[in-house]
């Protein structure tokens, strides 16, 4: 075990959770969110919620932020020129040929994040076995870099085709761009992707040109704040693939961490089902800004291999997590047809909602909550008090803008949330082949309890489990990700007994890799490898994980062509004849953080005198009479209605639902009857 603190970053609080090893508690805070300085609000988190001594003893920092993902949907980065091979000049305007949105007649293709002015062609060209075709034209290479030094970038992106096969053409072009004399950042594709498909390395060799210098800023900046707060320890951040790495790692490969706020809450999902046993569960965060979904099987959520931001492709491991802008400060609006609709714009830490009295006059999701009585008397972390009177009245223009009373038009702005974020929850489960109906609902974030029967009763589920510290889950979940390291490369072969040998030599060169990436600080480390698989003649593939031993793959080229028959049996409900290919090969190497305590089992809180409060009941479609109840009194079992309150979250227990303790620190919910 070992002291840690935790801090995640969202649209409208900070949230911290610190694991205090001599004394074996868990201790939370939370704080409003600087959209302008969030690195001001992770100090502030610390200084007001953190002892001193905790401070100064804590082994790690984790952290969990949006910084590289705000710069990219705001465009806000670098000034970025590219150099690519003659040729391959405008592969990220031609993209896949395909649209985002095959039915929208007004969609746009997204400006690419380098001008064209500023992406220009070197005559080169390396074969995708690894030989040189073209000499590297250094005459050539000078005058675009003369070009895009006088047209002022700040960082470049080199992105050679086939340099994942032969980095030697860049690896020279980087030296020349050096001599040149330029000192901005510099993005090498084959460092930062070793896989092949030129548009997606293009994409991703971008992207971390985009942000380095913004995310270097920030980390820089954070780590020296911690240090003058008396912090000693390492300083982490999680990876979009999970788990985390050191913010000397993220200034060198900032691409890997676009995704890390959200991935937090879906670590922490998967460690609660492990140990509660559930096999099927998906998760609902909701924040104030945007809703988070994913989904957890046997203990983990499942990884992608290339994610996706604004339409942008990145070549990184990537947790599933479905995002859409809906959460607490959602605003709700009417829409040029008429209708109402609430998001994706927010109003966030500054104003916030109405009812937060902080100068906020739109009606967001919150303000419909706080209508309806779902948070009981209002009292909410840091210090806030919902004022009632000016919820009514944001929400009043657009009632009459619909010809409804504010009551109505309150339960449909929940309705609305509810629905798109159901739609969300439907594209990690149904979408493909599973069932949410027999899945657990795990709801957290601040109005994550909140929503967490709308919710279950949009999707017909029966079982919810809230986590302890559900506002401020994601903070929690940062505390158990361990440091990660992982690389691939494309080699495209047959899977048979050459082949597979061939593969075990290129696993050995990315352990070798990965080793050399970082400084671990826990000396032990778990290895394990992957295999992307295809029949030959398509174009997409299955990961395999397959079983290492030291640097080599453990089985053989028959087992691993039956485990890729079954699984591809198991997508697609069939199997085909033919040679099995390897396209790529993957290796993880993950470092575990000494293991911290678990949450200790609430309390029964002293008996005093209820609470009860008038509130609507979606389940009886009227105001009924809630008991308001603390989380640590409830017992055995607690009927609803009740309005369930702790420090960072409400939870609406509607009626029809029961909630009880378990035996971790966690609520269960479960309907009547079901």
């Amino acid at each position: 075990m070992a002291t840690r603190i935790g801090v995640d970053i969202g649209g409208t609080f900070t949230d911290l959770v610190y694991y205090d090893e001599e004394t074996g508690r868990t201790v939370e805070g939370k704080v409003p969110t600087v959209p302008s300085s969030p690195d001001e609000g992770v100090v502030d988190a610390v200084r007001r919620c953190v002892p001193k001594e905790v401070i100064e003893r804590a082994e790690f920092f984790l952290h969990g932020t949006t910084v590289g993902l705000n710069a990219l949907l705001e465009r806000r980065g670098a000034k970025v020129g590219l150099i690519t091979t003659a040729g391959f000049r405008d592969v990220l305007e031609i993209r896949r040929g395909d649209r985002a949105e095959m039915y929208n007649l007004f969609w746009k293709q997204p400006e690419p994040l380098v001008p064209r002015h500023l992406r220009l062609e070197v005559d080169e060209r390396i074969r995708a076995d690894g030989g040189v075709h073209r000499p590297l034209d250094e005459a050539s290479v000078r005058t675009a870099v003369a070009a895009l030094m006088a047209e002022g970038v700040d960082s470049i992106a080199v992105c050679l085709i086939n340099a994942y096969a032969d980095p030697a053409h860049e690896e020279r072009v980087a030296t020349l761009v050096r001599d040149l004399g330029f000192a901005g950042s510099m993005s090498l594709s084959h460092r930062i992707s070793g896989e092949y498909r030129e548009y997606e390395r293009t994409s991703t060799t971008v992207i971390d040109a985009f942000v380095r210098a913004r995310m270097s800023g920030y980390l820089k900046r954070l780590d020296a704040r911690l240090r003058e707060l008396g912090f000693r320890g390492t300083s982490l951040i999680t990876r979009s693939g999970s788990g985390s790495m050191t913010f000397g790692e993220a200034e060198d490969r900032p691409f890997e961490t676009i995704m890390s706020g959200p991935v937090a809450g879906a670590q922490g999902a998967s460690e609660i089902a492990r140990m509660l046993g559930i096999e099927a569960m998906v998760t609902a965060d909701v924040g104030g800004t945007s809703f988070d979904t994913a989904l957890i099987l046997g203990g983990e959520p499942q990884i992608l291999y290339e994610g996706v931001i604004d339409n942008m492709p990145i070549q990184t491991p990537w947790v599933d997590v479905r995002s859409i802008g809906s959460g607490g400060g959602s605003i709700a609006h009417i829409d040029v047809g008429g209708l109402m609709r609430v998001g994706p714009r927010s109003a966030g830490a500054a104003p916030g909602p109405a009812c937060y009295g902080k100068g906020g006059t739109e009606p967001a999701m919150t303000d419909a909550a706080a209508f309806l009585g779902m948070l009981g008397p209002g009292r909410l972390a840091s210090g806030i008090t919902l004022d009632i009177g000016r919820a009514e009245a944001a929400i009043a223009p657009v009632a009459a803008a619909i010809g409804q009373n504010v009551e109505a038009t309150a339960i449909g702005i929940l309705r609305i949330a509810a629905s798109s974020m159901a739609n969300a929850m439907r594209e990690v489960s149904v979408e493909q082949g599973l069932d949410p109906r027999r899945m657990v609902l795990l709801p957290f974030g601040g109005a994550g309890p909140l929503m967490a029967t709308l919710l279950a009763d949009e999707l017909g589920m029966t079982r919810i489990v809230v986590p302890p510290l559900a506002g401020n889950f994601s903070a929690w979940g940062l505390l158990g990700a361990d440091m990660v390291q992982s690389a691939a490369r494309t080699k495209i072969m047959d899977l048979d007994d050459a082949g597979l040998a061939a593969a075990g030599d290129v696993l050995a060169d990315l352990f070798r890799e990965v080793a050399a990436r970082g400084d671990h600080t826990v000396p032990e480390t778990i290895r394990s490898g992957r295999l992307d698989l295809r029949y030959k003649g398509q174009e997409h593939w299955l990961s395999i994980d397959v079983p290492v031993a030291g640097d080599r793959f453990a089985l053989t080229a028959v087992e691993i062509g039956a485990a890729f028959a079954e699984e591809y049996r198991r997508s697609f409900d069939a199997v085909l004849p033919g040679v099995v290919e390897i396209v790529s090969i993957r290796a993880s190497e993950r470092a575990p953080l000494p293991r911290r305590g678990e949450i200790a089992a609430a309390t029964v809180a002293p008996a005093g005198a209820e609470e009860a409060f008038d509130a609507y009941s979606f389940t009886g479609k009227a105001r009924l009479r809630f008991r308001v109840v603390p989380r640590a009194a409830i017992g055995e079992v607690l009927d609803g209605p009740a309005i369930v309150t702790e420090s960072t979250a409400t939870l609406y227990l509607d009626a029809g639902w029961t909630a009880s303790a378990g035996r971790h620190g966690e609520l269960v919910l479960q309907r009547r009857g079901a």
